[in-house]
């Protein structure tokens, strides 16, 4: 047995969460899985169709963005990885897609507001929209600028990547990570969702009120508080 089986097998069944959840479309997004111990992850190949996908076919790879193993090309967005890994330590999964509605909030340039209490279940604060990346980083490595553009927003807005386990990036896509990449892949759906529903408030009503404070207090805290008394 390699030792890599475990994170190959974890991103492959991640990866295929994906379809199932009707996050990605034909070979749009990527999972990967990291192994603090080895100092490597282990994500998607690139453009290769998820029915065709196998957990050996994914492709391991260093925190500097190098391959480590796999006959494929990795996929297209692994140095945004290696970057949000190489700098934040406690995170074991990463999952980017093109999900509808939440590119649709960063193709806006906009942060998706938090009017209700699923949002306020996972975050205290409005998903945040980094900026689009200046002409020279786009002009650069690309994929590499991404992750830092990702991390300075989270700095320029003193935000914990460790609380908010999201984001958007200006007219790109959404990025999530989590401590497994389970979780990574459940953040993603969830803000697939507040990102549709957030849509459907303001067509509602354009002058929707922001959750008030005292609510997006309770239902954190039901969850992630110290007195959490959420689920079993």
């Amino acid at each position: 047995m390699s030792k890599y089986t475990d994170i190959r097998e974890a991103a492959y069944q991640a990866n295929m969460r994906l379809p199932r959840l009707g996050l990605v479309l034909f070979t749009f997004g990527n999972v990967s899985a990291a192994d603090r111990d080895l100092g490597v992850f282990a994500i998607k190949p690139s453009g290769v169709p998820y029915e065709e996908l196998t957990p050996d076919s994914m492709v391991i790879v260093d925190f500097d963005g190098k391959t480590v193993k796999g006959k494929l090309r990795p996929s297209s967005d692994t140095l945004t990885h290696a970057v949000l890994y190489k700098h934040w330590e406690k995170i074991g999964g990463i999952v980017h897609t093109h999900s509808t509605y939440a590119t649709a909030w960063a193709q806006a340039q906009r942060d998706i507001p938090i009017f209700g209490t699923t949002h306020a279940d996972h975050n205290t604060v409005d998903v945040p929209c980094a900026p689009p990346m200046n002409d020279d980083m786009i002009q650069g490595d690309y994929e590499y600028q991404t992750g830092f553009q990702i991390m300075n927003a989270f700095r320029d807005r003193g935000l914990s990547y460790e609380e908010v386990e999201m984001v958007l990036v200006g007219n790109h896509a959404p990025f999530t990570w989590g401590k497994t990449p389970d979780k990574a892949v459940y953040n993603s759906a969830v803000l697939e969702s507040i990102a549709q529903m957030a849509y459907l408030t303001e067509q509602i009503s354009s002058v929707a009120p922001r959750l008030k404070d005292s609510l997006i207090k309770k239902h954190y805290e039901r969850k992630h508080g110290p007195n959490s008394y959420y689920g079993q």
